[in-house]
């Protein structure tokens, strides 16, 4: 068995941290609040949903959705249960819509129609639930609080 001396091995240990966990040196950088070995607040890896734009298609309303996934793992399942408001914020309709696959890092455009309803007449839209919500790794708990929504236009986008 060979033996390291001591000034050698602490040199070695301070040098190995700083390399299996960069993120704790870059969150000191950015956040001096931030515990070493976490990322920041601001920095963690976020899933962000954008409701983009709203568009008539004869008596449906094509739906933009741009995601951001920064998350650093690919989505293979993300269901969204969405709810339909009227100008009036009456309900008037309700659908099931999977976004995935979503990869990681990178941003992505999602296209459905709302069948049987004009732009004109749409409120808001409500994230009402993720139904189901998976990654490479498996089944994310509690998703829908993980996402961050807003919208680039008058319709209001909500969870």
């Amino acid at each position: 068995m060979k033996f390291v001396p001591a000034a050698l091995l602490t040199v070695l240990i301070a040098l190995g941290g700083i390399f299996a966990h960069p993120a704790g040196v870059y969150a000191q950088e950015s956040d001096p609040a931030a515990p070493a070995g976490e990322p920041a607040a601001d920095e963690a890896g976020k899933l962000s949903m954008e409701l983009n734009k709203l568009e008539t298609q004869g008596n449906a309303c094509r739906t933009y959705l741009v995601f951001k996934n920064e998350t650093g793992s690919s989505f293979k399942t993300l269901k969204l249960d969405l709810v339909v408001f009227g100008a009036d914020g009456i309900v008037s309709k309700r659908l099931a819509v999977e976004a995935a696959p979503l990869a990681a890092d990178k941003t992505s455009l999602k296209v459905f129609d709302i069948g049987d309803v004009t732009c004109d007449k749409v409120g808001q839209l409500l994230l009402n639930d993720v139904t189901a919500c998976a990654d490479e790794n498996g089944e994310i708990d509690e998703c829908i609080a993980k996402l961050d929504l807003k919208s680039r236009g008058d319709v209001e986008f909500t969870k």
